[in-house]
């Protein structure tokens, strides 16, 4: 072994790899985690948008091809990397499904790009970012009959059982007393019905008309349920 084949070969024992390898692997990775968050961010529709997130893909996808590389087929290897791995924990709540399906698309990525399987890491990408695009182009699964989320606040000597009743009969086809609570130091209580509102009916005039029963404090008609807690 002459000393540049020494100088590009990885300082490891058992590395299977050279140090040219791993860089190309990397490099490859990268450019696939660029096309699979340049999606992400096209296709992104939830309210809060994170950069920091876009950012984590990239690092964990292309992470993940390395340490498909160290491990190779030593089994040791691969307990010691699972123990290692397991003590992180992520304080970070996900709101979006779609974020932890990113996630595992990411790391499908990289497990395949450090098990050498460039071709299916690359068809993996190219066809997945073009059937997210598509799903979102074609804006699959919507329902514009979904439920949504009514919260009112009422003052605490205002009796809400059963007061929103025929407001609500008049205005949705379908709504479900959920929960009740004190807000501003037990001096309100802010109530939250399950609702699906009729077609062709203003919700405007549905919030006016319970906001006259309220003494014209806050109404909130939630569009999103997994925008909010």
């Amino acid at each position: 072994m002459n000393a540049l084949e020494e100088l590009f070969r990885l300082h490891e024992v058992g590395a299977r790899a050279t140090a040219v390898e791993v860089i190309f692997t990397v490099l490859i990775c990268f450019a696939l985690q660029l096309l699979i968050t340049y999606s992400y961010i096209r296709t992104h529709r939830g309210r809060f948008y994170s950069q920091s997130f876009v950012h984590t893909l990239v690092i964990v996808g292309v992470t993940i091809s390395v340490i498909i590389i160290v491990i190779g087929s030593n089994i040791a290897r691969a307990f010691s990397l699972a123990g290692a791995l397991s003590i992180i924990r992520f304080r970070s709540a996900i709101r979006d499904p779609r974020d932890v399906a990113y996630v595992f698309f990411s790391m499908g990525v990289g497990l395949a790009c450090g098990a050498g399987l460039f071709t299916a890491a690359i068809i993996l990408s190219v066809l997945l970012s073009l059937i997210v695009v598509l799903l979102e182009t074609t804006d699959y699964g919507r329902n514009e009959d979904k439920l949504k989320l009514l919260k009112i606040t009422l003052p605490e000597n205002l009796n809400y059982e059963g007061l929103y009743d025929d407001v609500l009969n008049k205005y949705t086809d379908q709504h479900s007393f959920l929960s009740v609570r004190t807000v501003s130091l037990g001096t309100m209580f802010e109530v939250v019905y399950s609702v699906r509102v009729k077609r062709g009916i203003s919700e405007k005039e549905m919030i006016d008309e319970i906001r006259e029963r309220n003494g014209n404090l806050n109404v909130a008609l939630l569009l999103d349920e997994q925008s909010y807690d």
